[in-house]
């Protein structure tokens, strides 16, 4: 029995045709595509990491138009690259885009390192981004390997092993840089991951339109649906929150996620431990809040979000502070209006429109006791907030 490797060495040349033939009749119309600028290419990547591209289709031009190049990138102000992100999630990325374009505009004169190795030492660029900058907009003969051709390569050589753990896909790398031709890389490249979403999909992939079915191993053998093997799901982790809109005049007071935090650097409503029910008591102790003076708390709604594999269920309450609390880092008090111009998490975007729809007046006083006169704001809040 050959390996993966031998396989793709013997069946190198006409995979490679039959995949630029496919993809010449069949190639997406994609907004990056149209363009074989490095930078272009670099931000489309970036993007297109763990989301989807149509989501990333909404994000691209319009990104672009505000930083047509990476000196604009590298001159923008870090909230202002978070704000054009916001939606699209993992803002680690957005932040390591925007340092890595400082330092190719200190340490590169504004211009893409040419090689996937010198690619690879920015910033966000990691071993499957830096081959597709390089073949994509340089046509360098570079592999890549990413959740959609990992997919159609573990299928094309049959290989049934374990892809979830450390260097479980090496393999597989070795079988694309033998397959990637030396002309027309980029087209190869992007004709692997087409055909990974588009027909090697993981359930009922379509077999009958696959350019390369007649060369497939999983298919020849009976095992397409066992291969690849399916990844260990992690439970997810149940948690609930208490966001706490707190107005002082007409503004609100919102606080920046710190370094190690979920959506570090973007701004978000002060959050508690726990439900609305015990505000009374976790407002007392909070650093952030008993200095405040803040008074009883009138519930907006809940809805429910999640990060990574956190299912977290947020009760959102309002009060008033009496106190504007000493001025520090990170923290901030501002308009409503103001709320549309800064990054914020989703779910405090969320909040702030809330926060419009229950249109709470300056300085208006609504006890948790009573019941009888906010139950019906409550449930109206609450069902905005879970259609949203």
């Amino acid at each position: 029995m050959i390996t993966p490797a031998e396989w793709a060495e013997q069946n190198a040349a006409p995979v490679a045709a039959a995949l630029l033939g496919w993809y010449a009749r069949t190639s997406r119309d994609l907004p990056w595509r149209r363009s074989a600028d490095p930078y272009a290419v670099w931000v489309s990547e970036i993007m297109l990491q763990q989301t989807q591209v149509e989501r990333v289709k909404e994000f691209f031009s319009r990104f672009l138009d505000r930083f047509p190049g990476v000196a604009a990138l590298a001159a923008a102000d870090e909230q202002e690259v978070l704000r054009l992100w916001e939606g699209l999630g993992y803002y680690r990325r957005a932040r390591q885009l925007h340092a890595a374009a400082k330092r190719v505009v200190a340490e590169h004169r504004g211009e893409l390192p040419r090689t996937a190795t010198e690619l690879a030492q920015l910033p966000g660029i990691g071993r499957y981004t830096a081959g597709a900058i390089a073949s994509i907009a340089l046509d360098l003969p570079e592999p890549i390997v990413e959740a959609n051709s990992r997919r159609m390569l573990a299928r094309l050589v049959g290989y049934d092993k374990r892809l979830d753990v450390a260097g479980g896909d090496e393999p597989l790398w070795e079988v694309a840089a033998r397959l990637v031709p030396q002309a027309g890389a980029g087209r190869f490249n992007q004709a692997l991951m087409d055909l990974g979403a588009l027909i090697c999909t993981p359930d009922r992939p379509a077999c009958d339109r696959c350019p390369v079915a007649d060369r497939c191993t999983a298919r020849l053998t009976g095992r397409v649906d066992s291969i690849p093997r399916k990844a260990l799901r992690r439970s997810t982790v149940a948690r609930r929150e208490l966001a706490v809109v707190v107005r002082r005049g007409a503004r609100v007071l919102l606080v920046q996620r710190g370094p190690g935090e979920w959506w570090e650097g973007l701004w978000d409503f002060p959050r508690l431990t726990g439900s609305s029910r015990r505000f009374a008591a976790a407002g007392k102790s909070s650093p952030l809040l008993a200095p405040l003076h803040v008074d009883e708390a009138r519930t907006l709604g809940s809805f429910t979000h999640a990060v990574t594999h956190h299912r977290i269920t947020l009760d959102v309450v309002a009060c008033t502070a009496a106190r504007a609390g000493r001025a520090a880092r990170g923290r901030a008090w501002v308009t409503p209006a103001a709320l549309a111009t800064l990054a914020m998490t989703s779910p405090g975007r969320r909040i702030a429109r809330l926060l419009a729809a229950a249109a709470i007046p300056n300085g208006q006083k609504t006890p948790c006791g009573a019941k009888k006169k906010a139950a019906g704001g409550t449930r109206g809040a609450r069902y905005q907030a879970q259609r949203k």
